[in-house]
């Protein structure tokens, strides 16, 4: 990894626009779970698109339904990594919170980790309603809160690019 050099820097010291815009991302990833649950039965899809779904379902796993079969261990397991990932998230929004891309990234990664971290906490379970489909394939369902975490992991590579091209 590169040296941290900020590549947009601002003159905005605090996190507290980073925390923010996560718990925003939180807020609406919750509100939408709640409100796919209420107007979904589990399995229930409602066709959107020709290529894309509303369909509830429960992820008992991480990315991908990653150990989702296993003996219900996981949920403590993803419990504790999500912990430690937003303490070591606020941590760095704290270090580096004037570099906007970075922060950025950081905040919509630590919005993710909470809202799927509220749903394994609370139900046991991630509440997933997003499917994305092409030509019978389909991608594993998701929701707002891995969108997030996509989006955060996507612009952290970008940040770091940059970073690395300008040495």
């Amino acid at each position: 990894m590169a040296t941290r050099k900020p590549v947009f820097k601002s003159s905005n010291t605090s996190i507290v626009p980073w925390l923010g815009l996560a718990i925003i991302l939180v807020l609406l990833d919750q509100f939408t779970k709640i409100w796919i649950t209420h107007v979904l039965s589990y399995g229930q899809a409602i066709r959107v698109t020709p290529f894309f779904n509303l369909t509830l379902v429960y992820n008992e796993g991480a990315a991908f339904s990653f150990l989702a079969t296993q003996a219900g261990w996981q949920r403590y397991f993803f419990t504790a990594i999500s912990i430690v990932a937003i303490v070591f998230i606020v941590y760095l929004l704290k270090k580096h919170s004037q570099e906007r891309l970075f922060c950025l990234a950081l905040a919509l990664i630590l919005s993710g980790a909470v809202g799927n971290l509220i749903d394994r906490s609370l139900y046991g379970h991630v509440i997933d309603f997003l499917d994305v489909y092409a030509n019978g394939w389909h991608w594993p369902t998701f929701n707002i809160a891995d969108s997030a975490i996509c989006i955060g992991a996507v612009l952290f590579i970008i940040d770091e690019l940059k970073r690395v091209s300008k040495k």
